[in-house]
């Protein structure tokens, strides 16, 4: 019998709640490995090139210039609770970036041919969504988690984003 999403939403619940650093579970069909991060600081992340334009989610701001990791929230969060990436502060023009809070596919729209979340010049609110992020074909949504104007995209559509990669740039209100 193979799992359900709902079966893999209440195993990450459990892992949450437990004190279990890795997990892997095999069945026909499906492997599941989840690890946690052992309370090793995530690596600071460079900020984006100016070149590409791209998109993300993100929480409360951050004054350091490092990233933290994902919010504790998972795919498997009742729907009150929302998950969040990560801000850190931009050097120079005090742009705050927000980060992908987990591994999965960035998505800008809800669905092929609708619109953005959001775009260049976008102002948001930090319970705006921004972003989808798919993980195990569950769709996870990001809210911006901090109140400005969106000035940099740094993701591509469907692309594979890890922990802590740039999504966007928000000039902070």
């Amino acid at each position: 019998m193979p799992l359900t999403d709902d079966d893999i939403r209440e195993i990450l619940r459990l892992v949450d709640e437990a004190e279990v650093d890795e997990l892997r579970i095999e069945t026909e069909g499906l492997s599941l490995y989840v690890r946690r991060g052992g309370g090793e600081d995530p690596a600071p992340v460079q900020p984006p090139a100016p070149a590409r334009k791209r998109q993300s989610a993100a929480p409360a701001p951050s004054e350091e210039p490092a990233a933290s990791g994902s919010s504790g929230a998972r795919a498997g969060a009742a729907p009150s609770e929302q998950l969040t990436g990560d801000l850190t502060a931009a050097a120079a023009d005090g742009a705050l970036t927000i980060t992908a809070p987990m591994l999965g596919t960035f998505y800008r729209a809800e669905a092929p041919g609708a619109p953005p979340f959001v775009d260049l010049g976008t102002r948001v609110e930090p319970d705006a969504v921004v972003c989808l992020i798919e993980v195990m074909k569950m769709m996870n949504s990001v809210p911006a988690g901090v109140s400005g104007t969106v000035v940099e995209i740094c993701a591509e559509n469907a692309e594979v984003v890890e922990p802590g990669a740039p999504l966007f740039r928000v000039a902070p209100e």
